[in-house]
């Protein structure tokens, strides 16, 4: 009888624990609308989208992460990790190789099918919009087994760090139309990106509509007829911005009201991550130096 009892008993004991081991798994809906099963928290990630390398480390699992693609470079911890190409040129082979349990890759890049092909989970997630980069935490926060107030607190902190960096631009700085170039050609950021969201936030106007797409290519003669009153560009794309047809009848270049970032800064400020406070913050400079200048140059 007792023996019979300890065998039920260690019977029951390995259903409890199939029970918790299929309970571990969690479904989850990517941006490509395809259902991704996590059997297990994974234990070895390859991230191939800077601002989701960002959102691992944001939430406190940098340590898992064994590969990265070729432009994440925040936090300082994953300098040493191996670079695997980029969302464009994954390099399928370095990926495969560091025997992955999650791939986090972006909608737009190429490979996904591929590594899935291979075996491995592919979890497709690409920020656009500040809802964005909350939904994105949340979602990456279930595949990792981190708890959603846990992502509830990384993105309450940021949300309020951007509602101070717009709280502290002073009055007369408010209202000013800007241009944000994005990339070279050139291509800017509207109203319907995450950083004309951001830009809006703070109590600025931007030149570039919703209706252009978020990070539409731009006709140099479109800003020339728009005349914002401050540019904000990278200091990779200043240097020819008096080249272009009909710039050197901008005001704004003229009276040198532009926000020229550094590389680093430019790589926070078209980051929809964790670090969009910290691209709030380098906005609302600009827009005070900005009014300043502004009101000095005022008849």
């Amino acid at each position: 009888m007792l023996k019979s009892i300890m065998v039920f008993r260690g019977l029951t004991l390995v259903a409890l624990m199939g029970v918790s081991a299929i309970a571990q798994a969690v479904v989850l809906r990517d941006d490509r609308q395809v259902e991704v099963t996590i059997a297990k928290p994974p234990q070895r990630i390859v991230s191939l989208l800077p601002s989701l390398t960002e959102t691992v480390c944001a939430l406190g699992q940098c340590q898992k992460l064994v590969g990265v693609d070729r432009y994440s470079n925040w936090p300082a911890s994953i300098d040493k990790l191996p670079r695997m190409g980029g969302g464009l040129d994954p390099n399928i082979e370095s990926v495969v190789a560091a025997k992955p349990d999650l791939v986090l890759m972006a909608t737009s890049a190429r490979g996904a099918e591929r590594f899935a092909a291979l075996g491995l989970t592919v979890l497709a997630l690409e920020p656009r919009s500040h809802a964005d980069v909350q939904r994105v935490m949340r979602i990456v926060a279930q595949a990792l087994d981190v708890p959603w107030v846990e992502s509830d607190r990384v993105w309450r902190h940021i949300d309020a760090a951007v509602n101070a960096a717009a709280q502290s631009i002073p009055a007369h700085a408010k209202g000013q139309r800007v241009y944000f170039e994005v990339s070279a050609v050139p291509y800017g950021a509207s109203e319907s990106s995450f950083i004309g969201e951001t830009l809006q936030r703070l109590g600025a106007r931007n030149i570039l509509p919703a209706s252009l797409g978020p990070f539409p290519k731009i006709n140099p003669e479109w800003v020339v007829r728009a005349q914002p009153d401050l540019i904000m560009v990278g200091d990779s794309n200043v240097a020819d911005m008096n080249t272009r047809p009909g710039w050197q009848n901008l005001q704004a270049l003229r009276l040198k009201r532009v926000c020229v970032f550094k590389s680093a800064e430019s790589d926070v400020l078209v980051r929809p991550g964790p670090r969009m406070a910290e691209a709030a913050r380098l906005m609302a400079q600009c827009l005070t130096d900005m009014g300043v200048n502004k009101s000095r140059s005022q008849p």
